[in-house]
């Protein structure tokens, strides 16, 4: 059977009536909104994408982990915290995506919160830089129940890996990669189903075949390209590849550069989905990687409550009227395909 199709079957198995039910509600409140200009949500999150660490190994030049560059804390998911979360949506929740800024692997119990999401049959994905998957993590991962597992792999030779991924070792990626299939064939399992994820910037443009080429080699399952966000693109950036297609970014005749994407009054990620940071703060989406927009402490509040606040219906609200208005998404690619 074709992998990517093993992997969607999976992921519809999770699917249950009140999953199902909780979905059409967030899709008829999403057009209602829009027809309307109104905030109107009735259901809860499709899918939900939690933090479990800032920290960081790696010092990734366009990433704020990596630049230590955070206004918010460093820490870690504490599990009661991320356990009562879990409980409150896992009867409509579909998609939960351990990942928002840091290496997941650092959080010492980082596979029981995913074992524990697993057990309440929710799809689980991680992205890692797959630098701790040694053989009884690789193991460990795969008895987990993970459901998808992202490896970054931005370059197929070490010169040129290391031009993004500063600080990290190619070799150690392909070894930690190869543990991960390895166990899921001596378990007999079907997953995690394992992406390489390959982020096209200038230096590694020239590589696009050859991670291919080594992903069918290994047997790693799927290879997904996709473009890079440049926070300081005004006036160029050696990291914008000259491949149109994988570029964010259009050169003006000036010389300077803007984004493609126009800024649509309207955002489906307002509607399914959210992000919570590892002590609790819910922020719209992964655009706010420094949390300056919270609509909600769930250290204080049930997430239900932070989902219908008046600080949610505000922020949709101000969505629907001018996404312009909102700093985050000036430089947002939603409506854009952000994957090749």
């Amino acid at each position: 059977m074709n992998r990517n199709i093993q992997d969607g079957l999976n992921f519809f198995s999770k699917v249950t009536p009140k999953r199902a039910w909780n979905a059409l509600k967030n899709v008829s409140s999403y057009i209602e909104s829009k027809i309307t200009g109104n905030s109107i949500h009735r259901g809860l999150p499709i899918s939900i994408s939690i933090e479990p660490t800032t920290s960081c190994n790696l010092r990734c030049p366009e990433c704020p982990s990596g630049l230590r560059n955070f206004t918010r804390p460093t820490g870690m998911l504490q599990e009661n915290l991320f356990k009562q979360t879990i409980d409150e949506l896992s009867e409509t929740l579909l998609y939960l995506i351990f990942y928002f800024q840091g290496e997941p692997y650092l959080h010492p119990k980082f596979l029981d919160l995913v074992k524990y999401a697993s057990k309440k049959g929710i799809y689980t994905a991680t992205s890692t830089n797959a630098h701790y998957l040694n053989d009884e993590n690789a193991r460990k991962t795969v008895e987990s129940g993970l459901d998808r597992m992202i490896i970054s792999i931005d370059g197929t030779t070490q010169e040129v890996y290391e031009q993004y991924r500063v600080g990290g070792n190619l070799e150690k990626v392909i070894e930690g990669t190869k543990n991960v299939l390895r166990w899921k064939k001596e378990l007999k399992s079907n997953t995690p189903h394992v992406i390489f994820q390959f982020l096209v910037v200038k230096p590694n443009e020239h590589q696009l075949e050859d991670v291919r080429k080594l992903a069918n080699e290994i047997g790693v399952d799927e290879v997904g390209f996709k473009t890079a966000q440049i926070y300081d693109y005004q006036d160029g950036s050696a990291l914008i590849p000259s491949i149109d297609k994988y570029s964010r970014y259009k050169k003006n005749t000036d010389g300077s550069y803007r984004i493609k994407n126009k800024l649509l009054d309207h955002c489906w990620k307002m509607w399914h989905s959210c992000v919570i940071t590892w002590d609790g703060l819910v922020v719209p989406c992964c655009f706010d990687k420094d949390a300056e927009y919270r609509l909600g402490d769930l250290k204080r509040k049930s997430f239900k409550e932070v989902w219908q606040s008046e600080p949610y219906k505000h922020f949709r609200k101000s969505l629907t009227d001018s996404r312009a208005e909102i700093e985050m998404c000036k430089n947002c690619t939603e409506g854009t395909k952000v994957w090749g």
